[in-house]
């Protein structure tokens, strides 16, 4: 791969000026992008599967925990900081469910940036956005987004250098469960229609030009699978009892995949790392997710 240029008409990056960004947005949704949503990251693959189909009919409708992660994923203020949108990467993303979402709503959603760090000239930055979700009405958060980005192309803006909290550490033992999730070749077709229409994930020709010999898969689609395996090995496929959910993306998944996910039980904590065997790729590490 060649040196990586920042696009030059692009505006100088201010740590002040990133730091102070904040943006107001509202989301609506119902149960058909419940549903769509649902069928996007693979529930009722298996239609005679009684556990999973109440996800994606519309007969007692339960929303798949990630949801939350996906419904206001567009916009925030990350947009506004001015890094070079060819070069940016989704490092890390969790989710904190303080209630579940109704299979229909409104929210309101209010983002700042909470952090951003200079790894120098050649080296990239790390931007990190807060996403605070309230249903209409109500005054207390409903979920708390964290999405953070490694921007390849931005180091030397004159920021601090890193100096994030450590990623949570699996166990230093076997796992405990192992869990196998087949993904579809148009897998990706179908999670787009969520919200995520970059062409990355549909264009063979924007695949190879982004350095892919395909299409990948959404990293945020591979967040939900492994929200799956917690899921259905320690919570009996109840939503409400996710309660946090978080990864660090280390590589991508291609549609058509199997996803082998490790699982660790510690009390709450559920522990977990995700890797496609047949490439010797772990995709997901310092994975946890917290359970009631």
């Amino acid at each position: 791969m060649g040196s990586i240029e920042r696009n030059p008409r692009l505006p100088a990056i201010d740590y002040d000026r990133v730091m102070s960004l904040v943006r107001d947005e509202t989301f609506e949704w119902d149960e058909r992008d419940v549903m769509l949503y649902a069928l996007g990251v693979g529930m009722a693959d298996d239609p005679l599967d009684e556990k999973e189909l109440p996800f994606v009919y519309e007969r007692e409708l339960k929303v798949f925990p990630t949801f939350a992660a996906v419904v206001a994923c567009l916009g925030g203020p990350q947009e506004d900081i001015g890094t070079d949108p060819r070069y940016i990467l989704h490092g890390e993303h969790s989710m904190t469910l303080f209630q579940p979402l109704p299979v229909r709503g409104k929210l309101h959603a209010r983002g700042r940036i909470t952090g951003a760090w200079d790894n120098g000239v050649g080296k990239g930055a790390v931007f990190s956005q807060e996403k605070l979700l309230f249903l209409e009405g109500e005054s207390r958060p409903t979920a708390c987004i964290v999405t953070t980005n490694f921007a390849r192309a931005d180091g030397g803006f004159g920021g601090p250098p890193s100096s994030r909290p450590k990623p949570h550490r699996v166990p230093d033992r076997a796992p405990d469960k192992v869990v196998e999730i087949s993904t579809q070749q148009k897998q990706a077709l179908l999670y787009r229609l969520s919200g995520d229409l970059n062409p990355l994930h549909a264009e063979p020709a924007a695949a190879r030009a982004a350095g892919f010999p395909r299409p990948i898969l959404h990293g945020l689609c591979t967040y939900a699978l492994c929200c799956r395996a917690v899921l259905a090995e320690y919570c009996d496929n109840d939503p409400a009892r996710i309660r946090e959910h978080q990864v660090r993306f280390s590589a991508p998944v291609f549609p058509g995949e199997t996803l082998s996910v490790d699982l660790w039980r510690d009390g709450n904590t559920v522990s977990f790392e995700a890797s496609v065997k047949s490439r010797g790729v772990v995709v997901i590490r310092h994975g946890r997710t917290i359970v009631s």
